[in-house]
């Protein structure tokens, strides 16, 4: 599975993944068990926790993208969501941080990879 993929980004998506599902179900669980004003305030720790859940959504979408196409763009585009993410919300920036380091280090080890197989490629060919 892994000899034309990166492992370091199938990491950052698996990672990307966890953190994803651990915070929907934190917050949107949090604001149906509550009751009165602990709801009202649940209801706005969520609302001002949105644009991070949101963009940490697009992350992990790109990252998976960048994972199974194999394509630069979609491991730059998972790191650059990543760290907005983390500075939408800088609270929990330090959750984001592994995530960020792994996809633009799968950056280069899809180069590296691509790289391989051309000149596998080339090789076959010749």
């Amino acid at each position: 599975m892994f000899n034309k993929r990166s492992k370091v980004m199938f990491t950052s998506a698996i990672l990307g993944s966890l953190y994803l599902i651990y915070i929907v179900y934190y917050f949107f669980n949090e604001v149906g068990t509550t009751q009165g004003a602990e709801q009202m305030g649940a209801a706005l720790a969520t609302t001002v926790v949105l644009p991070h859940i949101v963009l940490l959504a697009l992350a992990v979408i790109m990252n998976w993208v960048g994972f199974f196409m194999n394509v630069k763009w979609g491991a730059i585009s998972a790191g650059v969501l990543y760290s907005v993410s983390g500075v939408i919300f800088l609270l929990y920036i330090i959750f984001v941080i592994p995530m960020i380091i792994l996809s633009f280090v799968g950056v280069s080890k899809i180069g590296k990879i691509k790289n391989k197989l051309e000149n596998q490629e080339s090789l076959k060919e010749a």
